[in-house]
Formats: C-alpha cells, sequence, structure tokens
C-alpha cells in the first residue's frame, strides 16, 4: 500500500500525478518483493502515551527523521473524555516523536491525524519526503465526536 494522500484532488478520487503514485508503489514492490532495504513508506505509528497535558506519538518509518513544513507540523486533532476534538499544537521532538498539545484539551483521551474526506493541511513526512499515513486512536462513532 502506498500513501497518496498529499497529492490528490479533492474533487476527484484519482490522483493526477499518477508518476509519484507509480514511484511509491515500486518503493514498495522493491522492499517486499525484492528484499531491498529501502523506505517504502511514510511515518507510521508506532506507539502513542497519554501524559497529562501532553500526547506522545512516536513513529517508525522514518528514515533520517521526521519533518513538517519547516518547524510546523499540521493535521492533527486531540479529544478529551467530552469527545470534542480541537486542532492541536505539534512538534517534533528528536527524530521519531511528536508531542501534541492543545489549550482547550487539559486531559486528551484521543488523537486523529489527517482523519478528513481531504486531508490537504496534513503535512508530516519523513526524511524521504512520504506521507505519514492517517490514523485514528478511537473508535467512537462520527455522531459522538465533533471538531473545532
Amino acid at each position: 500500500m502506498a500513501t497518496a494522500i498529499d497529492i490528490g484532488d479533492a474533487d476527484n478520487i484519482h490522483p493526477p500525478n499518477k508518476q509519484e503514485v507509480g514511484r511509491r508503489l515500486s518503493l514498495c514492490a522493491d522492499r517486499v518483493a525484492h528484499g531491498l532495504p529501502v523506505l517504502s513508506s511514510g511515518p507510521r505509528v508506532k506507539n502513542i502515551s497519554f501524559e497529562g497535558e501532553d500526547v506522545r506519538v512516536r513513529f517508525d518509518r522514518v528514515g533520517e527523521g521526521l519533518r513538517g513544513e519547516g518547524d510546523w507540523v499540521s493535521g492533527f486533532a486531540v479529544a478529551g473524555e467530552d469527545r470534542q476534538f480541537y486542532w492541536a499544537h505539534a512538534r517534533i521532538e528528536g527524530k521519531d516523536t511528536v508531542v501534541l498539545s492543545s489549550e482547550r484539551v487539559s486531559n486528551p483521551v484521543s488523537v486523529h491525524y489527517a482523519w478528513a474526506g481531504d486531508p490537504f493541511f496534513a503535512n508530516l513526512r519523513n526524511s524521504d519526503g512520504l506521507p505519514a499515513e492517517p490514523f485514528r486512536t478511537d473508535e467512537w462513532l462520527p455522531y459522538e465526536q465533533t471538531l473545532e
């Protein structure tokens, strides 16, 4: 599977940049079918720890390290027990960790990343420029949550 959330079009399910989709799929084939030691996909959640007001999200498949747009990382939302999601402040810590917080959520219990029909705002990547996979940590039904 190749993640292509960063090269899609909100109005068309078929990505216009098919060459990049093919390149990413060929990286996967190099790793899976040929056993080559290549970084074939973007960051994937390794573990998450909820630490009071902060959430630490640790990733694997980061290559030389995580990247955003400069120091700015976007696309994360956190929620407390009330299941109300708010955009999170996110900062990269070290090579493989993103620390999240929101002044509107004092005790986060759930995280979403790029969890939208068109996650154009999500910008977390590995050192090879491959985008992080969307994820969520809860199993709440859509009507049980909102995003502000």
